[in-house]
């Protein structure tokens, strides 16, 4: 009898054991994985800009020339930033770059303030650009609506931005441009690093890995009382 009421606990322990089990393993696995994207990516910062070609790989840091067209310029999400001057809303300037032989470009050029005298842009039929290439990204069931007729978004989809802006064709893909420090107090801001994201493999794999511990410990007491009684 001590036996069998120990069957149907001992079964579910089995079963939430190995899913615990499984999930550790898959973060253990995400782990290896995420080490290996960040350090591509610092492989890449380090390494010097190449030209950009036609399919270039995601976060690859490249150089391109072209002609901006500030005339068509959007702006890409929604950030504020502490500033001298205090709190300041503001977004990502995205603008079309006009390449020779090439489709056009979308190149995020930095951050804006939301208001203020039109951002001071390179001129030229020539500008060179350092970036990394950011892949396109496609709207989720939560995303923000995207204001087109304002040239507004909120995702940084290039086939989309570029249709709302009268652009037949553009680069599937986004480069996002680097640089030190504001230059000029007018200029936007730009990405000083490659992003780096976030990895909290470990940590989760150690809590379903605790998780799966804590459950056999309580079923050896559960078990020990049973068999005692």
């Amino acid at each position: 009898m001590r036996l069998r009421r120990l069957l149907v606990p001992a079964l579910m322990t089995v079963v939430m054991l190995a899913v615990l089990l499984g999930l550790g393993m898959w973060q253990v696995q995400r782990l290896a994985w995420k080490t290996a994207i960040l350090a591509q990516i610092d492989a890449a910062e380090q390494a010097a800009p190449v030209p950009l070609g036609a399919a270039p790989d995601a976060f690859a840091k490249v150089t391109v020339s072209g002609r901006l067209r500030p005339d068509l310029a959007a702006r890409y999400g929604a950030e504020v930033r502490d500033l001298p001057a205090g709190a300041i809303p503001g977004a990502q300037l995205v603008v079309p770059l006009e390449r020779t032989g090439a489709a056009p470009l979308l190149v995020d050029l930095g951050w804006v303030p939301e208001h203020g005298p039109p951002p001071a842009l390179p001129t030229g039929d020539s500008v060179g650009i350092t970036g990394y290439v950011r892949p396109a990204e496609h709207p989720g069931p939560f995303a923000a609506t995207d204001d087109t007729a304002g040239r507004r978004f909120y995702t940084l989809d290039p086939a989309a931005i570029g249709a709302a802006l009268g652009l037949p064709s553009v680069a599937p893909f986004t480069l996002v441009a680097l640089g030190p420090p504001q230059a000029a107090p007018d200029a936007p801001i730009p990405a000083e690093h490659l992003p780096r994201p976030a990895n909290n493999h470990l940590q989760y794999a150690i809590t379903w890995f605790g998780l799966a511990a804590a459950l056999v410990a309580v079923f050896v007491i559960y078990a020990r009382k049973v068999l005692a009684a």
